[in-house]
Order: structure tokens, then sequence, then C-alpha cells
């Protein structure tokens, strides 16, 4: 009898367990992350590209949203337009100024569950040396093992940065961001 309660008060006690919070690295080395971006070029076309440098670490638990956190760190002057006269313009101080604004970093201080896997991610960006709130629309791809042994999950979102925000000299409009984040597990 005394066995029995013992395994019984062990599984109500694994049952109402608080979950815990994986921690991830984002997969920059296996090329798994992205920051795309989009901007208009002076009302005529648009104009894409990426930055090819990023890193960063999120912890994320389905059972609790809300508790979930995230850090990326962009090296702006990875930016990739596909154009190296117009990238070197872009971190040039008319933009970027990549040379005394090495690194853009959103750090998330509220992540809210949306259901069937959106999330609304706010957080402080800072870009050029100013700090402003930013929203990234987030959803869940997937998660799993992967094929080396690892556990990895992956998250799409999009946000918009209004560039007058951050005290650039020339100040095209609104960028579109497309975000592309996959963890793998600590």
């Amino acid at each position: 009898m005394k066995k029995l309660l013992i395994a019984g008060a062990l599984l109500t006690t694994s049952l109402i367990a608080p979950s815990y919070a994986a921690n991830y690295t984002i997969d920059n080395k296996g090329a798994h992350a992205s920051i795309n971006f989009k901007a208009s070029h002076l009302g005529f076309s648009i104009l894409t590209g990426r930055f090819n440098k990023l890193s960063g670490t999120f912890s994320y638990d389905e059972a609790n949203i809300a508790a979930s956190k995230i850090t990326v760190n962009i090296d702006t002057s990875s930016i990739d337009s596909n154009h190296a006269e117009r990238d070197k313009h872009i971190r040039s101080d008319d933009f970027l100024d990549a040379g005394k604004f090495s690194t853009a970093k959103f750090t998330s201080t509220k992540v809210e569950d949306k259901g069937n896997g959106k999330l609304s991610i706010t957080g402080d960006f800072t870009l050029h040396g100013i700090t402003k709130s930013l929203v990234i629309d987030a959803v869940k791809i997937g998660e799993g093992k992967d094929p080396w042994g690892g556990y990895r999950v992956g998250f799409s979102g999009t946000a918009k940065v209004t560039m007058g925000d951050f005290g650039f000299k020339k100040n095209f409009g609104t960028i579109d961001l497309d975000l592309y984040i996959e963890g793998i597990r600590n």
C-alpha cells in the first residue's frame, strides 16, 4: 500500500510539475537562419537583400509561450543587396553607419500566443544607436529531431522598420523584414 501511495504521489507530481523552456542557439553556421529585407528604391522598384551574419539564442516552451525569450544580433556590415557599390553606400553614414554601429540587436520583452502556431513577439530593437519597440508577427514552422542527433525548432516572422525612427541621414520610408530562424537545442 505504501509503495502504491508513493508511486501515486510521484505520478501526480510529474503531471503537475511545471514545464521548462528549452534553450536554443540560432543555427547560423549551417545557414539555417536569415534576415531578409525589402525597401522601396526611390519609388521606382523594390530593393531586396539580406544580412549574411547573425547570431542569437532563444528559449521556447510550447506549454508556456509567454515565458519564451529571444535575442538576435545582426552584423550590419554583412548587408548584401547583390550589388557591391550599393552595399558600400548602405554601410556608409548615410544609412547603417556600420563602422560606428556594427551591430543591430533585438531583445524580446513579451511573447504572446495567438493560437495555431502564431506568435506576436514584442521587443527592443537597436539600430543605428537608437532603440525602439518592434513587433514581429511570427509563425512556428516545426520542431523535432534532426539527422545529426540534435533537436531543432524553426520560426518565420515579419516586421516593419521605419527608417525615420532610427535617425538615418537618408530616409526612404519603411523597410519590410522577413525573418527565418532555426534553433538547435543546447
